[in-house]
């Protein structure tokens, strides 16, 4: 495995992008920073880590995404490799909050982004970027922020967490590559945060109720409504109220 390692840069996303523009990248190489200056979440969202004590690494997984409901497959086998890798750290609580988040009990330790380059040859890469929280103890002014330190009590070893999830990733890759997504969907909805609890949500200004049913191929929030009929959200349109 190729493991590039940098003290500092701006996205390790974009690091990664501008990397396969211009050389043959190896599949799977890993990107990991100490500080990343510019980090980003979901529809340009800033994600910030305390230099240091987080991890924020990107991975390159070539010539996936062959059909058009691949996209969000990823996006499952990515959410569910940290959730099975932090569980084998006896992380308690953690559960996956729709699209790209994870959290422990009610609180968000980590996120993902995952951004797909289509090049001129037919070649495939997809940029997957993620952002957790492992030792930081602080978190002033975010009272939905937390970390594996805060929450297990006790320091974790970054490198060996980041191993565990690569290796759950490589794993789940090679689940979808042998077109086997259905465990991977359940084991993604199992740990679905808040699935079929009756909970406030916010479209457009407007406050309403739902129990959520679950996430379609397509990646979309299917929501049982108060008349019975069920709703689907893409990502952004609807808000979660927690």
């Amino acid at each position: 495995m190729n493991i590039i390692k940098l003290s500092a840069i701006n996205s390790t996303n974009d690091y990664l992008k501008q990397l396969i523009a211009t050389r043959h990248v190896e599949n799977l190489t890993v990107v990991v920073t100490e500080n990343q200056t510019s980090g980003r979440g979901q529809m340009g969202a800033k994600w910030n880590a305390e230099p240091g004590k987080n991890l924020t690494f990107s991975i390159l997984v070539k010539d996936l995404l062959l059909e058009a409901n691949g996209i969000f497959n990823l996006n499952v086998a990515v959410a569910v490799s940290i959730a099975q890798a932090l569980g084998d750290f006896a992380v308690p609580a953690i559960c996956i909050k729709w699209p790209n988040d994870i959290l422990a009990g009610n609180k968000k330790i980590g996120g993902i982004l995952i951004e797909n380059s289509f090049k001129n040859d037919g070649e495939i890469f997809s940029i997957i970027g993620i952002g957790l929280n492992v030792n930081q103890m602080n978190f002033d002014g975010l009272p939905k922020a937390s970390s594996l330190a805060v929450t297990a009590n006790r320091e974790f070893d970054k490198d060996k967490v980041m191993t565990a999830i690569i290796d759950k990733v490589k794993f789940n890759v090679n689940k979808l590559l042998n077109k086997d997504s259905k465990s991977l969907w359940e084991a993604y909805h199992s740990r679905l945060y808040k699935k079929d609890i009756p909970m406030p949500f916010e479209r457009d200004g407007k406050h309403f109720m739902g129990i959520i049913k679950g996430v379609n191929n397509n990646g979309s929030l299917e929501v049982l409504l108060e008349d019975e009929t069920i709703a689907s959200y893409g990502i952004k349109e609807v808000q979660l109220l927690y």
